[in-house]
């Protein structure tokens, strides 16, 4: 195995330009399509624009080019679109909240009857577009086998209209509805949608989750993706340092421990099976995910909830055990 360096001069990247193209990232090719340009006002540290950036990369690589894209209102929406400047680089369509996998479907459906099956579409939104308000629209798109890619960017909160809950919000997190007060402060158990394992469940040709820890797993997902027709959905953790209350140069740390942890598995399904998993290569406790994260400091003071946080490592133990993520299991 070739030990891979990263060289940095200043504030760019230049040593991964070194490695052998088979091991470089779509960043790092002189062909890169830059799909999101400077200018975007996404906050520093900022997961939904390197995991948007890395996703929609990946898929105009897979497609040479012709790549349309619909995008619900949200974060990745309002940071990058700002009236009347756009940083994208490719037809970009703004949808409403809840609609964007009902717009991509018409997307689709005219360029089939253009006889244009050569472009693709990519739907995205984030985990309050995607698992609230577009779940209805999103699962049609399930259930038709539409000829969609959609990517969720779950920052697990409406972060954009200030930190809201959502139904990707973990069990105990504060946000701005769920506060840390009370008997049993943040959101409560028992709540909350597994989108992968719903889409899962409409046995569409591919289903697979991942994190902008890993950006080559990443990528090879979106083009893995893109080699299907009909119906496919990847869901992207993508941490928030504002929403989170953590460090802007933790973002990438916090999803690596969020997979580590087993919080957030990460897998491959094809036809509603699970094919590949990434396994855990070192574990860690939830404590340590949950430590450096503000949006959980009241299960550590002032007096630390040992039930809470028991209840979230059991939750992760049982996506360990679903899914394989361990050599040999716990």
């Amino acid at each position: 195995m070739e030990r891979i360096r990263f060289y940095q001069t200043g504030t760019f990247t230049v040593g991964n330009r070194l490695l052998d193209p088979a091991l470089r990232s779509v960043q790092a090719s002189t062909e890169r399509s830059n799909a999101i340009d400077a200018g975007h006002r996404a906050c520093q540290g900022c997961g939904e624009a390197l995991g948007a950036r890395y996703a929609v990369d990946a898929a105009l690589r897979a497609t040479q080019g012709r790549l349309i894209a619909a995008n619900a209102t949200g974060c990745l929406e309002v940071f990058s679109t700002p009236y009347p400047e756009s940083s994208w680089r490719l037809p970009w369509i703004h949808s409403l909240f809840g609609n964007t996998a009902a717009v991509a479907t018409g997307i689709a459906a005219a360029l089939k009857a253009k006889g244009r099956e050569d472009v693709r579409v990519l739907a995205q939104g984030g985990d309050g577009g995607t698992t609230d308000i577009g779940f209805g629209c999103l699962s049609g798109m399930f259930e038709r086998n539409d000829d969609v890619l959609y990517v969720c960017y779950d920052n697990e909160a409406y972060m954009n209209t200030g930190v809201q809950r959502s139904s990707a919000t973990p069990a105990a997190a504060r946000t701005a509805t769920t506060p840390a007060i009370g008997g049993a402060p943040g959101n409560g158990f028992g709540q909350g949608k597994d989108l992968p394992r719903i889409a899962m469940a409409h046995g569409i040709p591919y289903v697979a989750t991942a994190t902008v820890a890993d950006l080559h797993d990443l990528e090879a997902k979106v083009e893995r993706a893109m080699g299907l027709r009909g119906a496919r959905y990847l869901h992207v953790l993508v941490p928030c340092p504002l929403g989170w209350g953590a460090a802007s140069h933790d973002t990438i740390r916090l999803a690596r421990l969020a997979q580590e942890s087993g919080l957030f598995p990460v897998f491959e399904a094809i036809d509603g099976e699970v094919v590949g998993v990434r396994r855990i290569r070192q574990r860690v406790p939830v404590e340590e995910y949950l430590k450096p994260q503000k949006r959980f400091a009241h299960l550590f003071a002032p007096m630390r909830r040992d039930a809470v946080i028991e209840a979230l490592q059991a939750r992760a133990d049982r996506n360990i055990r679903r899914y394989g993520l361990l050599e040999g299991g716990l």
